[in-house]
């Protein structure tokens, strides 16, 4: 059996955050802007406080089965949740999604690839 990779994003949006907590978001925020966005086992946290008080967690996983999935997405919530508890941010609707890379259609440079290899 094979591993899968998965790719699982949190979205969420802070909720009844204090001005001191507001702030040191701003302070962070180059830390934490799109830009730097990325999937990786960690989480990569994303958000623009200044403009709206969304924020999106990125997580890489795997599993060797396809209903592992589901378990990714939920170790994915409970990172993010503990990530936001551990700083005592509020936070409201939290919800995830989560794509197979193996079930992913292929780019242009790889179907290329394939098509040269005779795949």
């Amino acid at each position: 059996m094979s591993t899968r990779t998965f790719r699982v994003t949190v979205r969420g949006v802070f909720n009844g955050l204090s001005a001191g907590q507001r702030a040191e978001l701003l302070e962070r925020a180059a830390e934490h802007d799109v830009l730097r966005a990325a999937f990786t086992p960690e989480g990569s946290l994303t958000y623009d406080v200044a403009v709206r008080p969304a924020f999106t967690f990125r997580f890489l996983d795997s599993g060797e089965a396809e209903e592992d999935i589901l378990e990714a997405a939920e170790r994915a919530e409970a990172s993010a949740r503990a990530w936001l508890e551990q700083r005592g941010y509020g936070y409201k609707n939290l919800r995830s999604t989560a794509e197979d890379l193996s079930r992913a259609p292929l780019g242009k440079r790889q179907r290329r690839e394939a098509a040269r290899k005779g795949v």
